[in-house]
């Protein structure tokens, strides 16, 4: 678990869920089976380990992947107003929901604007007065806010117009933009080129956040 990274403490996903109940069940029957060579039992747990660690590099590269194997968050509430199809697809209950908004901080539902179940299944809890101007300085994205189409549908918050480099065409559809919008935005920048982006997002209040890549000094 030491070897597979931080990750596997602090947010396991359904695909690492399975990977650690095989290696327990694994380490059991070595432990129970004194007779059994101890080599029967690493050699699957080595497999798996080098499996899951195999997965998160092939991950961390594409997101399509990540998507396949860890799925979207989910909104609970949307604009002040409990989303639930959403509920009842994920058979998530007024009282999980509840419980975990207390778990935040957030007793009334009339103070969140959103509520978004995360694929480690945590919920992530935006309130209405979160309105911050100075954390949007300090991401060197200031500017005309960008409004949002009506009826649009959130399934990330904040979310990502450039991941790694690569534009993320689907959401800008959604947003009702194009490239050359993309393009124009990060030249109010100073970025050029959209694969000098790591990561490019714009808020639900339509802020946006740009973090260039580093240019490799000569």
């Amino acid at each position: 678990m030491r070897l597979m990274g931080k990750r596997e403490i602090g947010k396991l996903t359904i695909f690492d869920l399975v990977i650690s109940v095989m290696i327990a069940e694994i380490a059991v029957l070595m432990i129970e089976d004194t007779q059994r060579p101890v080599t029967e039992g690493m050699l699957p747990i080595v497999v798996l380990m080098l499996l899951q660690i195999g997965l998160a590099v092939l991950t961390l590269r594409s997101r399509k992947l990540r998507l396949l194997f860890d799925g979207k968050p989910s909104i609970m509430i949307e604009n002040g107003k409990l989303n639930r199809d959403e509920m009842k697809k994920q058979r998530y209950n007024l009282d999980d929901l509840l419980v975990q908004l207390r778990d935040k901080e957030a007793v009334r539902l009339a103070d969140v604007e959103f509520a978004v179940l995360e694929t480690n299944g945590k919920l992530s809890v935006i309130r209405k007065e979160q309105e911050q101007p100075h954390s949007a300085k300090s991401s060197k994205s200031e500017g005309t806010p960008v409004s949002f189409p009506p009826g649009y549908r959130f399934e990330d918050l904040p979310v990502p117009l450039v991941m790694d480099g690569e534009v993320q065409e689907e959401n800008l559809q959604l947003l009702g933009r194009n490239r050359f919008w993309l393009k124009k935005e990060l030249r109010k920048h100073g970025v050029t080129d959209s694969k000098q982006v790591f990561l490019c997002t714009i808020d639900h209040r339509g802020r946006l956040f740009i973090d260039a890549k580093m240019k490799p000094s000569k």
